[in-house]
């Protein structure tokens, strides 16, 4: 394996996994589908429980994925999907660092960036893609990747997204 294999396995492991718990917590953790369902109502996303199930699903799915290098720019596509719709949802108006009130959208945007790095980099020697022999990687591995993210987040808020709106502040008089 060269420095490049290593370093996809290294992303695909690591962020894979991280992914993998992210959505385990979504379906199982406290307070369950429902209680995800209920803060993705929330934030404007309708049916929340719909979308508690698709995040909580692809995020398993895509996450086992990356781990496995199986279709590795479509398991990338549907984590950067993901994290686009969170950083738009619930992080953007938040600013920046993670650490602030309310986190801004540093994590999702860097979990996005290394999805779409993956994309390009391909999975590697050390993944399932190598071993089928399906070669999606460079220029249209990210392409892939990033197109079904991006496009599947755009979709997504287009369809779904119903935030309640703030009653307009009046002006001083």
């Amino acid at each position: 394996m060269t420095s490049p294999d290593t370093a996809a396995l290294v992303l695909r492991v690591i962020v894979g996994l991280t992914l993998v718990a992210h959505g385990y917590n979504h379906v199982w953790g406290p307070g369950g589908i429902k209680g995800t369902a209920g803060w993705f109502q929330s934030m404007g996303l309708r049916p929340g429980i719909v979308h508690a199930w698709v995040s909580g699903l692809v995020e398993l799915a895509a996450g086992f994925g990356l781990v496995f290098g199986f279709l590795t720019p479509f398991s990338a596509g549907g984590i950067i999907g993901t994290m686009v719709v969170a950083g738009i949802t619930a992080h953007r108006n938040n600013g920046f660092f993670i650490f602030k009130p309310g986190q801004g959208y540093e994590y999702v945007l860097m979990i996005a960036a290394v999805c779409a790095a993956i994309g390009i980099l391909g999975p590697g020697k050390a993944s399932l893609d190598h071993a089928i022999g399906i070669e999606l990687d460079g220029w249209a591995g990210g392409l892939i990747a990033i197109l079904l993210g991006v496009g599947g987040a755009a979709l997504l808020l287009a369809t779904a997204w119903r935030p309640e709106r703030k009653p307009a502040e009046s002006a001083g008089a």
